[in-house]
C-alpha cells in the first residue's frame, strides 16, 4: 500500500462515520454499503471492498459506492483503478461529490493522462458553481496549467537519450543519489544492497551504503567499491554530497545509537546531516554536523557548494512552505555555521522539494519539486542566481527528461555537459540504475575548469597542508575557500571559465604564493591547470612574486583589482610584526631605460605608499625601482615581457 498511515486515517473515518441517507433506493445495495462501512472500520479492507462491488452490482447508478472505492483504491496506491472508479461516478452524476473530480484529475496527471486530467479539471470549474471546496480550487489551478504544460511540452521533446553507465557502477540492486569530482573522474554514490547474515531482517537484510567508482584511462567507469568503514556502517548511510574536490563528504544518516565501528551517529531528529574528511586516503569518523543545520526535524539530501563555505540540504522543519523545503547555512570563517536559511518562495512551494545539487560554478542549482508547474510527480528543475544573489524562476527541464512518473537526483559535471540520474527504466541491470546523458545546452550552468596539483616544501619538497582563496578580481570576492590534503598535499579546485582570479596559497611560517588566472578572454579557458605549487619557508632573502598587483600601462595608478593582493601581503605582515622587507619595482625593456627606472620606481613606491596607509609602519618597509635591469624572462617574446613587468616583496630582515 502506498500509504499505510493516510489508509490507516480513511478506515478510522468510517468507523466514526455517522449514516446519512444515500442516494440508492435499493435496500440491498444501502445494506451492501453499510456491511462495506463496518467492514473498513474494522480494518477489513478486502471484505469491505467486496461489500462496495455488491452495493454497486445491486444499484448500478449507486454513486456513493464508485466514490468511496475510488477513495479507497486512492490511499492504497491503485491510482489506475481509482480513476476507473471515479469515471464511473462521474457517469452517473458528474456534480454528485465535486471535489471528486479534482482528485481524479490529479491521479490522471500523475499517471500522464493529461488531456483526461485536463478535461476533469475543467469539469470542476463547470460544474462548481460555488461548490466544491478552496482547496480543490487551488489544486485545480495548478493541475490545469500542469496538465496544458506537459501536453506542450511534449509537442517539443528536448534531446534525451540516457546511455547507462555500466556494470563498473551499477549492479542489480539498485544505485541512486550520487555526488561527483569536479574533474569528473569519482563517482560515489548509494547503493541498497543485501548484507548476508544481517540483524536488518524486518528489512529483508537490505542495507544503504556508499561506494565509488573511478574513471579509467579509456573514459569508463571502473569497478565500484564499498568505501568501508567508518563512513559504512551496519546501519544505513545515504544522500551523500561529495565536494568538488572529492575531500569533504556530507551525508544522511537515521540511526539512533553509536555505531560498531565507533561512529557516533546520534542526531538531534529523525534524520541528520553528518561530515567526514579525507587525509591521503583515509576518510575521518564522521561528525554530526549539529545545529542549527540539524534541528529535531528531519534533515537529508545535503548539497556542498565548491566555495567551500555553503551547505544546502532539504529540511521539513517549521518556517517552511511545505513538506519539504531547500535551505542553505554557511560557514563563517571560525567554522560555525550559520542560522538556516529558507531559499524563498520562489524556490520552495506549498507542496515538497528535495534533491538539491548545487553545481561547482556556485551560480546554478538543480532540484526536484511536486509544487512547481510540471509533468506530474516530482520533476527536475534549474534556477540560476543573479549577480546580488537571488534565485531565477525556476525552469522545468522538460519532457522526456521529465516525465510523469518520479524525476529526482540529478548531478551535472564541471563542464556541464554531462548529466547524471537513477531511473529504473527498461534495460536497467536490476532495480534502478545510473544513467548519463549529454545536457541540452539551454539548461546547461557555467561551465567551470579546475586546477589540480600538490602543494610542496621548496626545499624539503614534503607535502604540505595549506590554505587556498580564489579572487574575484573584478568584485574583489572570494570564490573558493580551500585546503590541501594534510598528508599528501593534493588540491582540486574549481574555477569558473568566464572570470579573471588572484589564487593565494598560504601556510604559517611559510611566505605565501600568488599566482593570476585570466580565464574571461583566454581561448584556454576551459582547459585543466595542472600546477603544484611551491612554498618557500619565511627567511631573508625570500621574496613574493605580487603577480595580482596590477597598473594601468605607463602609468603607476594601482588599479582596483589589486587592492584583494595587496590586502594579503597587509596580513601576511601583521601576522610577522618583526619583519622588515623590500618593495621592488620590474618593468620590461620596452623604451627608454631611464623611462623605465623612473616608473618602477614610482610603482614600487605605489605600493609602499598602500602598505603604510593600510597600517604596516613605514620604517618596516624601503621601495626601490630596477626598471630592466632584472629580467627573469626573454624581453623578445610578449610572454616574457609580462613576466618581466612584476612587483616583488622581498624579505630582508624576519625578527
Amino acid at each position: 500500500m502506498k500509504s499505510f498511515a493516510t489508509l490507516l486515517i480513511l478506515l478510522l473515518a468510517f468507523s466514526c462515520k455517522a449514516q446519512p441517507p444515500l442516494s440508492t433506493t435499493s435496500k440491498k445495495a444501502e445494506s451492501a454499503y453499510r456491511d462495506a462501512e463496518k467492514q473498513l472500520g474494522q480494518g477489513q479492507v478486502e471484505k469491505g471492498i467486496a461489500s462496495l462491488e455488491k452495493a454497486k452490482k445491486a444499484d448500478p447508478n449507486f454513486v456513493e459506492a464508485y466514490i468511496t472505492l475510488a477513495d479507497l483504491y486512492q490511499q492504497m496506491g491503485k491510482p489506475e483503478a481509482a480513476v476507473d472508479e471515479f469515471k464511473a461516478a462521474f457517469a452517473v452524476n458528474p456534480t454528485f461529490h465535486i471535489n471528486s473530480l479534482v482528485n481524479c484529475a490529479d491521479l490522471e496527471r500523475k499517471l500522464g493522462r493529461y488531456q483526461d486530467a485536463l478535461g476533469h479539471y475543467e469539469d470542476f470549474y463547470k460544474y462548481r458553481k460555488g461548490n466544491g471546496s478552496p482547496a480543490s480550487a487551488v489544486r485545480a489551478e495548478k493541475g490545469k496549467a500542469s496538465c496544458l504544460f506537459a501536453i506542450e511540452a511534449m509537442k517539443k521533446p528536448v534531446p534525451f537519450n540516457p546511455v547507462n553507465m555500466g556494470p563498473g557502477v551499477n549492479s542489480e540492486t539498485c544505485e541512486y543519489f550520487a555526488g561527483v569530482t569536479a574533474d569528473d573522474a569519482t563517482f560515489l554514490y548509494t547503493r541498497n544492497h543485501q548484507v548476508a547474515g544481517s540483524k536488518r531482517e524486518q528489512q529483508q537484510n537490505i542495507q544503504e551504503d556508499f561506494y565509488m567508482s573511478v574513471r579509467q584511462p579509456d573514459g569508463s567507469w571502473g569497478k565500484s567499491v564499498n568505501i568501508g568503514p567508518p563512513i559504512n556502517t551496519p546501519n544505513n548511510e545515504g544522500a551523500p554530497s561529495l565536494s568538488p574536490d572529492g575531500r569533504y563528504l556530507f551525508f544522511a544518516a537515521c540511526a539512533d545509537m553509536a555505531g560498531d565501528y565507533g561512529n557516533d551517529r546520534r542526531g538531534l531528529g529523525r534524520c541528520d546531516i553528518f561530515f567526514s574528511e579525507k587525509k591521503g586516503t583515509q576518510w575521518s569518523v564522521p561528525s554530526n554536523v549539529g545545529p542549527p543545520v540539524n534541528s529535531s526535524a528531519w534533515e537529508s539530501q545535503p548539497s556542498f557548494s565548491s566555495d567551500g563555505r555553503t551547505l544546502y540540504f532539504t529540511s521539513n522543519r517549521e518556517g517552511g512552505f511545505g513538506d519539504g523545503d531547500l535551505w542553505m547555512s554557511q560557514l563563517d570563517d571560525n567554522g560555525r555555521w550559520s542560522k538556516a536559511m529558507n531559499l524563498g518562495e520562489k524556490i520552495n512551494t506549498p507542496g515538497r522539494e528535495e534533491a538539491i545539487f548545487i553545481h561547482p560554478d556556485n551560480m546554478t542549482i538543480y532540484f526536484a519539486s511536486n509544487g512547481h508547474k510540471g509533468m506530474g510527480g516530482l520533476d527536475l528543475y534549474v534556477s540560476r542566481r543573479d549577480t546580488s544573489g537571488n534565485w531565477g524562476e525556476p525552469e522545468n527541464l522538460g519532457y522526456p527528461i521529465n516525465t510523469y512518473k518520479d524525476e529526482s537526483g540529478l548531478i551535472v559535471n564541471g563542464q556541464g555537459d554531462m548529466a547524471y540520474f537513477s531511473s529504473n527504466r527498461e534495460g536497467s541491470l536490476g532495480c534502478e540504475d545510473f544513467y548519463m546523458f549529454e545536457f541540452p545546452k539551454n539548461l546547461r550552468p557555467n561551465p567551470v575548469t579546475y586546477m589540480k596539483g600538490k602543494v610542496y616544501d621548496s626545499k624539503t619538497k614534503k607535502p604540505l597542508q595549506a590554505g587556498f582563496v580564489l579572487i574575484d578580481l573584478e568584485t574583489g570576492q572570494t570564490v573558493i575557500s580551500s585546503n590541501s590534503d594534510p598528508v599528501n598535499g593534493s588540491f582540486l579546485l574549481c574555477v569558473p571559465a568566464n572570470k579573471n582570479y588572484a589564487l593565494n596559497v598560504s601556510r604559517e611560517g611559510y611566505v605565501f604564493y600568488t599566482e593570476s588566472f585570466l580565464l574571461k578572454e583566454s581561448p584556454d579557458r576551459f582547459k585543466p591547470i595542472q600546477k603544484d605549487v611551491p612554498l618557500d619557508p619565511i627567511e631573508a632573502g625570500v621574496e613574493i612574486a605580487l603577480n595580482n598587483v596590477y597598473f594601468e600601462t605607463g602609468k603607476f595608478d594601482l588599479k582596483p583589482e589589486s587592492k584583494a593582493e595587496l590586502q594579503k601581503l597587509v596580513d601576511f605582515l601583521n601576522k610577522n610584526p618583526k619583519m622588515k622587507g623590500e618593495i621592488g619595482g620590474h618593468t620590461d625593456n620596452v623604451g627608454k631605460p631611464a623611462d623605465n627606472l623612473a616608473l618602477s620606481n614610482n610603482r614600487a613606491k605605489a605600493v609602499y605608499d598602500y602598505l603604510v596607509k593600510n597600517g604596516i609602519a613605514a620604517a618596516r618597509l624601503t621601495s626601490k625601482g630596477y626598471g630592466d635591469t632584472v629580467p627573469v624572462a626573454d624581453n623578445s617574446t610578449a610572454e616574457g615581457r609580462q613576466k618581466n613587468r612584476r612587483t616583488v616583496f622581498k624579505v630582508v630582515t624576519v625578527k
